[in-house]
């Protein structure tokens, strides 16, 4: 099958078996300038499916650089780069959303980090009703990735065709070039449920993480929490992928009792720009200290970014013999990092993880400490050596990870 038609089929599990795409529906599509051949390959797909109106939120990011280069904070915030008012358009009249995401990175390393800090903030605030909505699980949405050239040279950068090599590789991925990934894909988030079950049995109070790059850190969960897979539950009944591909269960932390040391595994790439080699500290739940070798100041900026944003609002785990882990590629792009190795996340938590959650109050939400924030940075720092206690209750130590990978009862 040539590449063409492997984008077919991707576009169409896409669709099919992460949205759940109605006929006559909606569809809002987000996507970088440099991957508008797939958005057309994704969008015939959805006309072949029955959708009668698309949005497409087009974003060219060296327009945005060049924007960021030129004009102030108060001119940017005219331009459609930040101002998200649309999502929340589209979210309200019950529209799919499709985010592509293809990196440009170090492409805003000449940008000040606080400047572009304080407009991805401001594109937070356009966007909120969507935000609330897709909190309240009403929103059916998908973040999938499309190679860019950009991007595929600095996975591969000594390819000469970097683009079909990163094609390639998602396709073995996301099983886009097996007879039938739908059918893998339901074993495969069987499989996450099933995990997530086990966990919940335990009911743990608090986590504890240890390596040898440094990692010392513990944190507590919540009460009536709830361990989840990408697999998300609508409140019409249905069903979304949000993540694709998905190899992680996750749960919220309360924000409050973060301690300790944690060291980065992996590089990340935040808006456009690369943090590497770095650690963060906390204490009593809040962020205080940090370094890095790379892009210190853009992680500072992330820490600092908003209200609450020092605070953590994701635990996930996953194993470091996962699929995309044991490619032994560095993605650069969150979405892949993050799904081949345990993580945290500043920012946001998710009301998914509280049972009943997506039906409470935000003052019902906060008796269980969960972390409010108009972000949500993950970053990872799961290592071969990686182990992860739980403690329940009753004080029972429960081993759940032993050298990066799960414990047996949990595999």
């Amino acid at each position: 099958m040539n590449n063409i038609k492997l984008q077919e089929k991707y576009a169409g599990v896409i669709l099919k078996t992460c949205l759940n795409v109605k006929k006559n529906g909606q569809l809002f599509i987000s996507a970088n300038s440099e991957i508008i051949e797939f958005v057309r390959i994704l969008a015939n797909k959805a006309y072949e499916l029955g959708i009668k109106e698309i949005y497409f939120d087009i974003t060219d990011p060296y327009l945005k650089h060049d924007a960021l280069k030129n004009l102030d904070t108060k001119d940017l915030k005219k331009l459609q780069f930040w101002n998200k008012e649309a999502w929340n358009t589209y979210a309200e009249s019950g529209a799919a959303f499709v985010m592509l995401v293809s990196e440009t990175p170090g492409l805003m390393k000449d940008i000040e980090p606080k400047k572009l800090s304080d407009l991805t903030m401001y594109g937070f605030e356009t966007r909120a009703k969507f935000d609330e909505l897709r909190d309240k699980s009403m929103v059916p949405w998908c973040i999938a990735a499309v190679p860019s050239l950009s991007w595929a040279k600095e996975v591969f950068p000594k390819s000469k065709e970097p683009v079909e090599e990163l094609w390639k590789t998602i396709f073995e991925i996301c099983k886009i070039n097996k007879k039938d990934p739908e059918s893998i894909w339901e074993e495969k988030i069987n499989k996450l449920s099933e995990r997530c079950k086990k966990l919940n049995e335990y009911k743990f109070k608090s986590l504890r993480y240890s390596n040898s790059l440094g990692t010392d850190f513990t944190i507590e969960l919540p009460q009536n929490h709830v361990w989840a897979s990408g697999r998300e539950s609508l409140a019409n009944g249905t069903h979304a992928l949000v993540n694709f591909p998905t190899e992680e269960v996750f749960t919220s932390p309360t924000n409050d009792s973060a301690e300790g040391i944690v060291y980065s595994a992996k590089p990340l790439c935040y808006q456009d720009n690369l943090i590497e080699d770095f650690y963060i500290e906390f204490k009593k739940g809040k962020a205080v200290n940090c370094k890095a070798k790379k892009g210190e100041e853009t992680l500072k900026q992330i820490i600092s970014s908003c209200k609450n944003s020092d605070r953590l609002g994701e635990v996930a785990l996953v194993e470091y013999n996962s699929p995309i882990s044991e490619s032994n590629i560095i993605f650069f792009e969150t979405l892949y990092d993050e799904n081949a190795s345990c993580h945290l996340a500043l920012g946001s938590s998710f009301t998914e993880c509280i049972e009943n959650g997506p039906k409470m109050s935000k003052d019902e939400l906060n008796k269980y400490k969960l972390n409010d924030c108009q972000n949500h940075v993950d970053f990872m720092i799961g290592t071969d050596d990686l182990n992860i206690i739980g403690i329940t209750e009753n004080d029972e130590e429960v081993s759940i990870f032993e050298n990066g990978n799960f414990t047996e009862y949990f595999k």
